[in-house]
């Protein structure tokens, strides 16, 4: 498949630019933090996204969705990236919605996917336990007994764990607290009696919770993929989010890359444009090189999932894809808020957003330092 998009493609980027331009400014983001909303992002946006079809862009046309895949999926999340638009994407579609399609029964995915793609359903991931990323240090433990489950243990860091209507719980059927082995994945209504969910202030404004189990009942039922045996599911999963993660990424640092420039242009010093001064060129071209070999990894990751390349290889993409859009983000979003001077600290510019929102994405689904480390694992060192 070539590293470009294709007609039908560009046509849906630019709808999702011209969408998110006009219905998730950054402006409403801004509003959403400022009133406090108890959701944390605007149902009737989320409505207008699922009307469109984004809901369920990869799924198959059986279970609802479009068939379009994930490079389709890809360029409209990278346009909801430029405008920092608050929505369950990440979490539902890219994450459980990937878990779902990859280990749930046609029952499962029916129901499930269709819900999702409808947008009748909001699922979170409910995974991390510690102040880091460490997809195996489950401790949340499912006892059986008499074919009945019992999930005690608590979650942190949950996306959109407050506004879910069902939680995916990773909990320990098995095994020791560190091991891949003994992984099971529940299907929990939030609602469920000793389900007790907190939502978080992040420094993005964005959505995260989290959730203790205290005694939870679950059926077999309510498993999705194999008992003890979802840690090759789980990561699959994981390297999905995390390329989508990425395109979101992409298209807030292209954004805040663009505006950093307009600025440069616009904003005179000693009766010229400050843009004009060499220092300043310089550090720009950087960031130009920078956020070009940023679109090239997300696009090639991307083209990865689709293709249904062997999953070492997207997983080595997935890594990449995570470490070098997330430092691209990082720089470009410093270096915006230093081109500004002391408005850029200011929180009349929305520039101070996209240095917010680049914080808390490096951290989600493991920052530059884990995904190196794993690269480098999977290329055997």
């Amino acid at each position: 498949m070539p590293m470009i998009l294709n007609e039908e493609q560009n046509m849906l980027k630019d709808t999702a630019k011209s969408f998110c331009t006009t219905n998730a400014p950054i402006s409403q983001l801004r509003k959403l933090r400022d009133e406090d909303s108890a959701d944390g992002f605007d149902r009737g946006t989320w409505a207008k996204m699922v009307e469109l079809g984004w809901s369920g862009i990869p799924w198959p046309e059986e279970f609802g969705g479009l068939a379009f895949g994930y490079k389709g999926l890809g360029v409209v999340t990278e346009e909801t990236g430029r405008t920092l638009a608050a929505s369950p994407l990440i979490s539902t579609v890219w994450t459980c919605g990937t878990a779902i399609n990859l280990a749930g029964s046609q029952d499962q995915k029916h129901e499930l996917l269709g819900k999702i793609a409808s947008g009748e359903l909001i699922v979170a991931l409910a995974l991390e336990e510690s102040h880091r990323h460490d997809p195996w240090h489950i401790e949340t433990k499912a006892r059986e007994k008499e074919g009945v489950f019992k999930l005690s243990g608590k979650k942190t860091f949950v996306l959109d764990g407050h506004v879910a209507d069902k939680l995916l719980v990773v909990a320990r059927t098995s095994g020791k607290k560190a091991s891949r082995d003994g992984l099971t994945l529940f299907l929990i209504d939030r609602k469920t009696k000793g389900v007790k969910v907190t939502r978080t202030k992040m420094a993005d404004s964005r959505n995260a919770a989290n959730v203790q189990f205290r005694g939870v009942t679950a059926t077999r039922a309510q498993i999705l993929g194999p008992l003890g045996g979802a840690a090759d599911v789980l990561e699959r999963t994981l390297d999905v989010a995390r390329i989508g993660l990425a395109a979101e990424m992409l298209g807030s640092t292209e954004e805040c890359f663009e505006r950093t420039v307009k600025y440069l242009k616009e904003r005179e010093q000693f009766g010229v444009p400050i843009g004009s001064f060499q220092a300043l060129k310089h550090r720009a071209a950087d960031m130009f090189c920078e956020v070009e070999l940023s679109k090239s990894v997300v696009l090639e990751a991307l083209s990865a999932l689709d293709e249904n390349r062997d999953p070492k290889e997207i997983a080595k993409l997935a890594s990449l894809a995570k470490t070098k859009v997330g430092e691209t983000f990082t720089r470009v979003s410093r270096e915006g808020i230093q081109m500004h001077g002391g408005i850029g600290m200011t929180d009349e510019f929305d520039i101070g957003f996209f240095i917010k929102r680049s914080a808390v994405a490096e951290q989600t689904f493991g920052d530059a330092n884990y995904h190196r480390n794993r690269y480098g694992e999977l290329e055997g060192y």
